[in-house]
């Protein structure tokens, strides 16, 4: 018995090679810390599979980022030279807008690529599908708190494509969204203080009373006494 000991003491055990190693590892390894980093293409930062959404920068993760990474955003990002595009995986009239709609009105507070684009522009593109008015207005509700959060965000881009998102959303629903405008106005009196807004919330506001109709004008007055009506 102490033989045997005495011989397995003496076995070495001879390290790979890095070739070795190279042959030895799986293509779909999913080590943190491969052998040898890859050089990352220009490309890779728009490419949504380098982004990590439970990563160390995204805690807690957001619904979007959450939604996102289990593929439940029946979209992606396709990058050109000069402009970017959504892909739709089935066409966007065939999407149930609930809760799709709201998932990506949540998105809009993303500050990372690719989930400020694929939000920003899924928003758009599922309001422009036929019918769109008749299924955005049901969940006016739901919307109107999430955009009013994104409007209330300290970070500028996002209230830019908040403001976007509201103008997209009321040209869709008409005077529906009245009955819910006065809990987006505090957030737009607020920034209409700000010089570098000044302008795109006052073309925000006219373009509300534009799809919103005359009722409109008296609600927006009611938060913002200052607003001049486009209306003669």
């Amino acid at each position: 018995g102490s033989n045997v000991l005495r011989m397995s003491s003496h076995i070495q055990i001879k390290p790979k090679t890095a070739a070795e190693k190279s042959k030895t590892s799986s293509p779909l390894s999913c080590s943190s810390e491969p052998a040898v980093k890859p050089q990352p293409k220009p490309s890779d930062k728009l490419n949504p599979r380098t982004i990590n959404p439970f990563g160390a920068y995204s805690r807690p993760a957001s619904t979007f980022a959450s939604t996102y990474a289990k593929g439940g955003i029946p979209c992606r990002l396709v990058h050109g030279s000069v402009k970017h595009k959504l892909q739709w995986e089935c066409l966007p009239e065939t999407v149930p807008f609930d809760p799709l709609l709201v998932t990506l009105a949540e998105g809009l507070r993303e500050t990372k690529h690719p989930y400020t684009f694929v939000s920003k522009e899924g928003f758009r593109e599922l309001l422009l599908v036929e019918g769109a008015t008749e299924k955005a207005i049901p969940l006016l509700p739901r919307l109107v708190p999430v955009l009013k959060a994104t409007l209330a965000h300290a970070d500028d881009e996002v209230f830019g494509r908040g403001l976007d998102a509201l103008v997209q959303l009321s040209a869709v629903v008409g005077p529906s969204l009245n009955d819910h405008l006065k809990h987006l106005l505090t957030n737009l009196s607020r920034r209409l203080m700000d010089k570098k807004f000044r302008e795109k919330v006052t073309v925000t506001l006219q373009k509300l009373e534009q799809y919103g109709g005359k009722a409109t004008v008296a609600i927006i007055k009611s938060k913002i006494p200052t607003y001049c009506s486009i209306s003669p």
